[in-house]
């Protein structure tokens, strides 16, 4: 068949979101100190978009290659587990970043790792249920009239995976902005304690909250619309509506190493030492709180 150029974009996204995320999920794997409930989430969340990406490489490759409904069926469902465990993970730090703030003095017991071990087997038991529903015959390939923009999937299928991800965001978006006001209410309470604001503290609040925005704001803008276009839309609509939602939404896989891995300390230093050997090992960092933003 002539190559899509569609489907070589996903290709080269998901190439570039394996690369990035192969490269996260190995430094915490080689780094024995990065063993906290943070660096567990990230671990997590790197892991399922590393699978996405591979996803997207094999899903290329079988579609041009190995023609076959059975290998259709297996890939879509890979994707469909590894993007789920995705945002999943991504609503789990959203979590931890909430309790790290609203349970401060709590933070760092049994408790706190029992709760993250918990959220994550739940999340990656979802996500493997959802992405094996087409393999056990929520698919249209008997009927076709059922199918949905993004085929084989049914109608229903992707209606249920779009009402739980919009679920999924209206929680984050309750979560961040309870963490906002526990920012700025600190923030309040630091200046009152020393009698005056200072302009510092404008500026680590204003910091703080632009940095949840940001992170929400990357969040929605990649998944939103290729969400609402699986509700709306209709399997005969043109192809290319599909792909042109879809493919924002894997820049998230894309952009979520560089949020939530690489602009940590811990993170940075394990990598010199893991790709150049020429960091000093000994050189102390200060560990960041999950609740940093």
């Amino acid at each position: 068949a002539a190559l899509n150029p569609w489907d070589v974009m996903l290709c080269v996204s998901g190439t570039a979101i394996a690369c990035e995320n192969a490269l996260v999920v190995a430094i915490i794997c080689y780094s024995p100190a990065l063993r906290t409930p943070m660096f567990v989430l990230v671990g997590s969340l790197a892991t399922a978009d590393l699978l996405a990406g591979l996803g997207l490489i094999l899903n290329f490759v079988f579609q041009y290659v190995i023609r076959s409904e059975t290998v259709s069926l297996l890939t879509v469902g890979f994707l469909v587990a590894s993007f789920a465990a995705s945002v999943s993970s991504l609503l789990a730090i959203t979590v931890d970043r909430y309790l790290s703030l609203y349970n401060a003095l709590t933070y760092y017991s049994e408790r706190t790792v029992l709760c993250i071990h918990t959220m994550l087997a739940g999340a990656w038991g979802v996500s493997l249920c959802l992405g094996l529903l087409p393999v056990l015959g929520w698919n249209c390939l008997h009927d076709r009239s059922a199918c949905s923009v993004v085929r084989p999937l049914t109608k229903s299928n992707v209606t249920l995976l779009s009402a739980s991800f919009f679920l999924i965001f209206l929680i984050m978006l309750h979560l961040y902005i309870e963490i906002c006001k526990i920012v700025c209410r600190h923030a309040h309470q630091i200046a009152l304690q020393q009698h005056f604001l200072t302009a510092s503290h404008y500026v680590t609040t204003k910091k703080g909250v632009s940095t949840l925005a940001i992170i929400l704001g990357t969040f929605g803008a990649s998944w939103l619309p290729f969400a609402i276009y699986c509700v709306v839309g209709e399997p005969d609509y043109p192809s290319v509506y599909t792909y042109a939602t879809l493919l924002p939404a894997t820049y998230n896989s894309m952009i979520n190493p560089i949020i939530y891995a690489y602009r940590n300390q811990e993170i940075q230093r394990s990598m010199w030492v893991l790709l150049c050997g020429c960091f000093q090992a000994k050189v102390s960092f200060r560990s960041r709180s999950p609740s940093d933003v």
